[in-house]
């Protein structure tokens, strides 16, 4: 399920950075949680980080390449983590336009996933930017150890949502490329740390009316390269510091 760095070369590097950064910002935990990238057009073909490997050791070229449609990927020697394979492999399956998925247990994000009530009210820019955009879901039943319990969360996405929160659980978010999904994630993760920190002081909030929100988050759609210049940043900050990521 490995293949040489040449392959699929630009995902590789790109995924690669995505989780030597998160785990910089220590939005990584302990070997836990997982990060995908679609590389056939209908995107069952994707690549996905080796099982319990700490993000900052991911590199490039040891992303497993696996395949959707596979049944035998789990009794292979070098099987994705379980919940990885049930989850990701459902996803990318269902949503081809779904081209990144990224998974964490995120601090703030997974705080916010714990509440009673982990609606995210727009109360500043960061917060309206994800308005319309979050599916709850509220189904947590144990780990995602079943292609119905990745299927069940692949319906939940439907049009025009990004992120699943997942109650009890963490945050996936998903994008049309990694530098889309890894600026989602980032923002998602800043957005409830704002929102938590509100809370914590039980003082009243400062909820923007909906035609803001939304207009807010219509023009963070429309913000150009802002994505792909944040992930370039990294790669370049990465690249000066911890250049083995490319490997």
């Amino acid at each position: 399920m490995t293949a040489s760095l040449d392959e699929h070369r630009q995902a590789r590097i790109d995924l690669a950075a995505s989780f030597r950064w998160f785990a910089r910002l220590d939005m990584h935990e302990s070997i836990a949680n997982h990060m995908s990238v679609a590389v056939s057009e209908d995107g069952s073909r994707f690549l996905i980080n080796p099982c319990r490997l700490h993000f900052s050791r991911v590199t490039a070229g040891g992303l497993l390449l696996l395949d959707a449609h596979d049944p035998t990927t789990l009794d292979q020697p070098d099987a994705p983590d379980p919940t990885a394979w049930y989850l990701h492999a459902r996803l990318h399956a269902a949503l081809p336009q779904a081209r990144c998925i990224m998974h964490l247990h995120s601090k703030h994000a997974t705080a916010l996933a714990c509440l009673a009530d982990s609606t995210m009210p727009p109360i500043d820019m960061n917060t309206a930017r994800f308005f319309g955009r979050v599916v709850i879901d509220d189904g947590f039943a144990g780990m995602a150890l079943s292609d119905k319990e990745g299927d069940r969360q692949a319906a939940l996405m439907t049009e025009g949502k990004t992120v699943l929160l997942m109650a009890n659980h963490g945050v996936l978010v998903i994008g049309p490329t990694v530098a889309d999904a890894f600026d989602e994630l980032y923002y998602f993760e800043r957005a409830a740390e704002t929102l938590m920190t509100c809370y914590a002081t039980g003082r009243k909030l400062r909820v923007m009316p909906d035609e803001v929100a939304l207009l807010t988050e219509r023009q963070w759609r429309g913000y150009g390269r802002f994505a792909a210049d944040h992930l370039d940043n990294v790669k370049a900050i990465l690249d000066a510091e911890e250049p083995s990521y490319r490997d």
